[in-house]
């Protein structure tokens, strides 16, 4: 580590940064490696979206799409397997719920359900998600955050300015209303959620697509790849922490911190032996062997060795719907690799 000699050279200039991104690995051999998750992606929703019915407890629909996932990217470690834990947020809460240990929580009939799951081949992760629900009532929910994703992902592209592309995906949103009970409610886009670069095992790449228009100047560039996905709400359009956590993640840069604990000595290791910086949840834990990891947990966010993420709300009464695709920025076409027949 040199703090006196400025990184800034990787951060400033374009050329530097692409070179290095092409230095990594040959672009065909990434370009398959992410296809490959993709297909496994669009054949497990394929299986979900006929599978999952209300009267369904949310752990055994999280275990099915993580199951059929690691059955079908024939899991191997750090080559392949899941991408993150299996989002199943409902009505109000827009992300990062998942069922822990012990969680009965059952689909009900009047649930808006988005269902957020990742699949990764040598660290390359698809992120695409879809919202489902069973009255027809919040449909144009659906609809406008369907279009404001795809209107995202046309209007993506080398050289887009972030802010700029933010303006698009509120424009279509905000187009859309829903009727509820006889009272006509405006789609908002949720302005403190965003879609976001994905770099190898880390899930959130540096880069964010807001739904909001805004003034970053930040252009998405060739070679890289995003998660555009959008979140509309019939509530405020802003979420907040809370309920109890399921996801966390390693943080790539965290300082070296010695640890007192010893229970937290060995969670960490077994959490870089098995997940790397790939989120992970308290019932992968459980899945590696773990048992009373809590109070280990909490220390290493404590200590900023993990980062945890909370569940994602709007007031409650709302609904939230979410839609998302991964897209890659080739040199000479824009490839929306998790695009199916079904979205």
């Amino acid at each position: 580590m040199h703090p006196f000699r400025s990184n800034a050279y990787r951060t400033t200039s374009e050329e530097k940064r692409y070179n290095e991104r092409m230095a990594m690995e040959d672009p065909e051999v990434t370009y398959n490696n992410i296809r490959r998750a993709a297909e496994v992606h669009r054949q497990v929703r394929k299986y979900a979206r006929k599978y999952i019915r209300p009267g369904m407890r949310m752990m055994d629909i999280a275990e099915t799409i993580e199951n059929g996932t690691r059955a079908l990217v024939e899991e191997n470690g750090f080559e392949s397997g899941v991408g993150f834990p299996t989002g199943l947020s409902l009505n109000h809460v827009a992300a990062h719920y998942s069922p822990n240990p012990g969680d009965t929580l059952v689909l009900g009939e009047k649930d808006v359900l988005k269902v957020d799951f990742g699949v990764h081949v040598k660290g390359r992760i698809v992120d695409s998600a879809f919202t489902l629900s069973f009255d027809p009532t919040y449909d144009p929910l659906l609809e406008a955050v369907k279009a404001a994703t795809d209107t995202g992902i046309r209007e993506a592209g080398i050289d887009v300015r972030l802010g700029e592309l933010a303006g698009y995906i509120q424009e279509t949103m905000e187009s859309y209303e829903v009727e509820v009970n006889g009272k006509v409610l405006p789609v908002k886009p949720i302005e403190n959620l965003s879609g976001h670069s994905i770099n190898p095992y880390q899930i959130h790449g540096g880069k964010s697509v807001l739904l909001v228009k805004n003034d970053d100047q930040t252009k998405m560039e060739e070679g890289e790849y995003f998660a555009i996905e959008t979140f509309g709400s019939t509530g405020r359009g802003k979420v907040i922490e809370q309920g109890e956590c399921s996801h966390y993640a390693l943080i790539a840069d965290a300082p070296h911190v010695p640890l007192r604990l010893t229970s937290a000595k060995s969670l960490l290791k077994s959490i870089k032996q098995n997940f790397g910086t790939l989120p992970f949840c308290r019932r992968y834990l459980e899945r590696a062997g773990e048992s009373k990891y809590l109070l280990a947990l909490n220390h290493l966010v404590a200590q900023g060795i993990l980062q945890d993420y909370p569940p994602l709300c709007d007031v409650r009464g709302s609904m939230t719907a979410q839609f998302e695709h991964t897209i890659l920025l080739r040199p000479t076409r824009k490839e929306v690799v998790s695009r199916g027949e079904d979205y």
